[in-house]
């Protein structure tokens, strides 16, 4: 009776997420198409960090932006071991686009600061200090390419929406088995966690980003006064995120809206088990605040919620029991049906909607890892640097 309450249970929670949870599975918060009001200054940010093998591409897709406003992109070298600086260089004169780029040459880092945060940082003072100055910073990063109408389009939906603060989570690289396996899901918990319904009201106080395509309005920089305020996150876009959206002296929320797109495209490869793993496992734990309470719900609940229907249906078929039996196929066709949409999202084979639950296990492994990371004093690696906040 109590197996059979706990499996009716987890069917009731994917039926109120389904139902009742900002609609966060359907996958339909897209960036659109629009037209500009007007066409604002703007200047593009890019930290880079040994990223000479696809600036080529990336840099060449962000210089090319037909975007018919005041546009410039100031590059800053995040001491990079290759010749990131060089090829940067190289791509901008062979497009005949000298003019439009500036190179930074990133200072020491600061303490307290993380590296992405300090080379954005540098760009956003060099950024302010043109003349004019932009009524945009777009924070990018160095390994994605994107269609030359992207910044056009976000520009404009920052304008329709008057946001400060306009997101986009670019659509990640999904070729290997492991990245159509994992990364998808990846996607779909970060829904769930924010649903981009809830994100993008500003009646709500939940707030998000996605750090690799952002667009970043000036009143908003000049009322945080740069990066500084968030110089030691680890989750850098979400933690932007809830600091623009923090309310007025008036208790409003500022407006910020996040969705998907297919018109930019993340390059960075995940073609094993071991490099998704190290992505995940790098910010997991502080996504969770570092906090044991938190992490043993986050335990119990992904295995409530995406692990109890197995072993119902394996122990409904042990023991007969045809309702609990039941009542977990029933929840694994519910929380299948939910992912699809994400699956098609990403051009996917439909069969992998079904692998939620082992996908499920796989994540809550790498968080668990991601906390044992932390207490063994190795932090989340990143392009060789710790971020450990020991």
């Amino acid at each position: 009776m109590i197996f059979s309450a706990i499996a009716l249970l987890t069917f009731l929670i994917w039926l109120f997420l389904i139902l009742f949870w900002g609609g966060f599975w359907r996958c339909n918060v897209i960036l659109p198409q629009g037209e500009l009001a007007i066409s604002p200054t703007v200047c593009a940010i890019v930290p880079a960090r040994n990223e000479a093998d696809v600036l080529p591409m990336t840099l060449r897709s962000l210089l090319q932006q037909d975007y018919p406003g005041v546009y410039s992109v100031i590059l800053v070298d995040d001491h990079s071991s290759d010749r990131t600086a060089q090829v940067a260089q190289e791509v901008a004169e062979s497009l005949g686009k000298r003019d439009r780029l500036q190179i930074l040459t990133s200072k020491p880092l600061p303490p307290g600061w993380t590296g992405k945060l300090w080379a954005m940082e540098q760009g956003l003072r060099q950024g302010r200090a043109l003349d004019p100055t932009p009524d945009y910073f777009f924070l990018t990063d160095a390994d994605i390419d994107r269609d030359k109408d992207n910044l056009q389009r976000l520009v404009a939906q920052a304008q329709q929406t008057r946001s400060e603060l306009t997101s986009l989570m670019v659509l990640l690289r999904c070729k290997s088995f492991w990245e159509q396996l994992l990364i998808p899901a990846f996607v779909f918990f970060f829904q769930k966690l924010y649903p981009f319904a809830w994100v993008n009201n500003p009646q709500r106080n939940l707030a998000a980003a996605a750090g690799g395509c952002t667009l970043l309005s000036r009143q908003a920089v000049d009322r945080l006064g740069g990066l500084e305020v968030i110089k030691d996150a680890i989750i850098d876009d979400c933690t932007l995120a809830q600091a623009v959206k923090k309310p007025s002296s008036e208790g409003i929320n500022h407006q910020i809206w996040l969705g998907l797109t297919k018109s930019a495209r993340s390059l960075r490869p995940y073609d094993s088990l071991e490099t998704i793993w190290d992505m995940v496992a790098r910010s997991a734990y502080a996504q969770l605040q570092y906090s044991p309470l938190l992490l043993l719900g986050t335990l119990f609940g992904m295995t409530l919620v995406y692990l109890v229907p197995i072993v119902a249906i394996i122990g409904g078929i042990w023991t007969g029991n045809w309702l609990v039996l039941g009542v977990g196929m029933g929840t694994w066709l519910l929380m299948s049906g939910a992912y699809l949409p994400t699956i098609r999202f990403y051009n996917c084979w439909p069969g992998f909607a079904l692998t939620l639950p082992a996908i499920a296990l796989f994540y809550t492994a790498m968080t668990l890892d991601s906390a044992l990371r932390y207490y063994q004093g190795r932090g989340g690696m990143w392009k060789g640097r710790s971020y450990s906040p020991h």
